[in-house]
């Protein structure tokens, strides 16, 4: 069992601004980002160029952030949605969602791809590598907020942490199980799936298969939501319940488009 100190949540401070560390975790995940989605579009065979590339990141950017916060509470925190409706601009109360985040993501992709005249899938098997990286940088920085704890546990690696929300006892770091399948596994299995030529659509539907299996998994582990609890058949949580739908996405791409002929690599198309 490890007893985790209390820590700070502003990682460090410049005169009046305070940078917190779930804050500094959104900025390594979208620097890492940035940093390898450059180095793809600067391929000679790439969907985007360069400066395409830096005008998606913004446009999903703003897609995540408002997808997220609306996602969590429509999903996780309705009531004080239905009570309060500026409850949403309130992000300093804390709140976000993944599932929210990806749909974001997916208008704001929709809104470009439009805009732009090129393919959603396309952009789909572009940016799906970027992501592990900032999901990583999310976990850890729950982990260190000490929020979205695990359930009870007495293995080894158990944590006790700090603050009244975990009950002072020890339970799993559901954060980190995350973080290291989320992450670790999932970057460098779509990294490394994206490096051959796929049928449009598999990559990104590969990352949809395994983020939601993964989310599943390790939600068996995850305390459900206090405000929740388990929301269908006794056992599954939210989180488990919206990664269904993910996962039957995933596999829809990849077994249907993997009927379709290979995406040739200067094939762009709408």
């Amino acid at each position: 069992m490890i007893v985790l100190p209390e820590i700070d949540p502003v990682a460090f401070a410049i005169g009046p601004l305070e940078v917190r560390w779930y804050g500094l975790m959104y900025f390594i995940g979208f620097a890492a980002a940035y940093i390898l989605g450059t180095k793809r579009a600067s391929k000679k065979h790439s969907p985007l160029t360069p400066t395409q590339f830096q005008d998606l990141l913004i446009s999903i950017l703003v897609g995540l952030v408002l997808g997220a916060r609306l996602g969590y509470m429509l999903f996780y925190n309705s009531a004080a949605l239905i009570s309060d409706p500026l409850e949403i601009f309130k992000v300093w109360h804390g709140g976000m969602s993944f599932h929210g985040g990806l749909l974001g993501t997916v208008v704001a992709g929709f809104v470009f791809a439009g805009r732009n005249h090129l393919n959603i899938l396309d952009l789909g098997d572009f940016m799906a590598p970027l992501a592990p990286p900032g999901l990583f940088a999310g976990r850890i920085g729950n982990f260190i907020n000490g929020e979205l704890c695990g359930r009870q546990s007495d293995l080894p690696w158990a944590v006790v942490f700090p603050g009244p929300a975990a009950g002072a006892i020890s339970r799993h770091p559901s954060q980190l199980y995350e973080a290291f399948l989320e992450g670790v596994v999932l970057f460098f299995v779509v990294w490394s799936f994206s490096n051959k030529p796929r049928p449009r659509g598999a990559v990104f539907g590969l990352f949809l298969l395994l983020y939601g299996c993964f989310r599943f998994g390790v939600e068996f582990f995850r305390r459900p939501d206090i405000q929740l609890g388990f929301v269908a058949l006794d056992f599954l949580s939210m989180g488990q319940v919206l990664s269904l739908p993910m996962i039957a996405a995933g596999l829809f791409l990849i077994f249907y488009r993997k009927a379709r002929p290979l995406r040739t690599k200067g094939d762009h198309s709408v």
